[in-house]
């Protein structure tokens, strides 16, 4: 009997009943049957940093596959970008390139509040409009503040009132909070590509909304991405539908190949200066403790 275990969205689930000779696809069944995500869209990985497994072959043994008794496997719903993006490549079909009108980043001015600017930017449908941001801080402030049962300070990292301060400084950087915040307001989800790790963290995707928009991350800005067409006379494109799986597939090429041309910044290990007392600091956490010890959080990359 094996021991396994496997992590989800929805917990961690022991897995009874495998053994050794049992096969990958009463794994991915058993799989199924704990976390409800079907056989066709499983992502499972193993190990530390977790990698991925080719378990395409439902027929193999667990003896003969990488698992292993005592291990935890992390399983995902694989998107539909991805199986879409396989599928081209399996079966030698144009690319999304040669058939779709290619999806391309449109620059936004790093100023501390590119986010705000990328989503405004997305969510009118293309309309640059630089003095958003004060507006947008201002929105969410008021959002956060209204909710204070939902927006405690466990999730804030500070009190409601502070944080409602906080966010509306011109020099405050936006996150997942602020994303999470906007996709309710603008009722879409929002997409968000990593240059990094080249993933796309999906905010408001368990809400059933239809339409969608997306940015690209690099570790420290956020740029809108649209999708541009040969006439001049016709508008760019940012809001899809979240039935969109070329969308998707698109973008996550587009975080690839910034990722080859290591167009990111490793929040582990970049250096920055504290504008107010001009200290040295390496990574996030090291500023994210400056800015407990010192109340200070206006940051610039060296």
């Amino acid at each position: 009997m094996l021991r396994l275990q496997c992590k989800a969205k929805n917990g961690t689930h022991l897995m009874q009943g495998l053994t050794s000779v049992s096969s990958v696809q009463e794994l991915k069944d058993k799989v199924e049957e704990l976390t409800g995500i079907s056989c066709a869209l499983q992502k499972i990985m193993v190990g530390f940093p977790p990698s991925s497994l080719d378990l395409r072959n439902g027929e193999i043994l667990l003896k003969d596959s990488p698992i292993k008794s005592g291990d935890t496997l992390i399983v995902e719903e694989e998107s539909e970008a991805l199986k879409t993006k396989a599928s081209v490549s399996k079966f030698g079909a144009k690319s999304s390139k040669d058939t779709f009108p290619q999806l391309t980043r449109h620059v936004v001015p790093a100023d501390n509040s590119c986010l705000f600017t990328s989503i405004h930017y997305v969510a009118e449908g293309g309309i640059c409009e630089p003095t958003c941001s004060p507006e947008m801080r201002n929105l969410i402030a008021q959002i956060v503040a209204s909710d204070p049962n939902s927006y405690t300070e466990a999730v804030l990292g500070k009190s409601n009132w502070d944080y409602c301060n906080w966010i509306q400084q011109s020099d405050t950087w936006g996150g997942a909070i602020e994303i999470s915040i906007l996709s309710k307001f603008y009722q879409c989800e929002i997409c968000v590509v990593d240059t990094q790790t080249v993933r796309v963290d999906r905010f408001g995707e368990d809400i059933g909304y239809t339409k969608r928009v997306l940015l690209i991350y690099d570790g420290i800005h956020y740029d809108p991405l649209e999708r541009q067409f040969e006439d001049p006379e016709t508008p760019p494109q940012t809001i899809f539908s979240t039935a969109d799986a070329v969308v998707l597939a698109q973008a996550l090429e587009l975080a690839d190949e910034a990722r080859r041309k290591r167009q990111f910044t490793d929040l582990n290990r970049f250096t920055l200066r504290c504008i107010i007392c001009q200290r040295g600091l390496v990574g996030q956490v090291e500023a994210r403790e400056h800015a407990k010890e010192t109340g200070h959080t206006n940051f610039g990359e060296v």
